[in-house]
């Protein structure tokens, strides 16, 4: 597996050794001991998935109480992945990197406590799976509106094409959201 930094320190692009033949394709999606080397941990306490309709927009998610690591992956279809660092302490803070994910890449990518998270669902349906290293507290969610000026996320959708939740299309602001230290 090939581990790439992205231009916000700690957050990960993996990109597995895809086996391929006639038969179709094998990869590992994790690996403990590679993993742990690279810096991810080594336990994780919960295992999410969501089926999104194209044009779906789910975030951006963060958790001041219980804040959760995540690895994430597209396991059909292709999404645009987003991590936000939301540590006022970071030299990156308010910065963001994106990411365009698909099944047929296998690629991953590691979002480190502190960071805010999205995507967009580029294709009719996408399968997301995501690991995270804390069991999901509602009281600890905070969302920032996805297309937030301050953030200057190059989303490539028309706002009105956006799909999106009552909570997502009511997130904060950047500058009105809680933030990490």
């Amino acid at each position: 597996m090939k581990i790439t930094q992205t231009s916000l320190p700690g957050v990960l692009l993996l990109t597995p050794d895809i086996y391929r033949d006639s038969r179709g394709a094998f990869w590992e999606t994790w690996n403990q001991a590679r993993m742990v080397e690279a810096g991810l941990p080594g336990n994780w306490t919960q295992d999410n998935f969501s089926l999104s309709k194209k044009n779906v927009i789910r975030g951006i998610h963060y958790q001041i109480i219980q804040p959760q690591g995540k690895l994430v992956r597209v396991s059909q279809g292709a999404a645009l992945d987003v991590a936000v660092d939301m540590r006022r302490s970071s030299p990156t803070f308010g910065k963001h990197v994106a990411v365009e994910l698909t099944a047929e890449s296998a690629q991953m990518l590691w979002i480190p406590q502190g960071f805010g998270h999205g995507f967009l669902s580029l294709t009719d349906v996408v399968g997301f799976a995501y690991k995270v290293t804390d069991n999901y507290s509602p009281a600890g969610e905070r969302t920032i509106v996805w297309n937030d000026a301050d953030l200057a996320i190059p989303w490539p959708i028309a706002p009105e094409c956006a799909v999106l939740s009552d909570k997502d299309r009511q997130g904060a602001g950047f500058r009105e959201a809680e933030v990490f230290a």
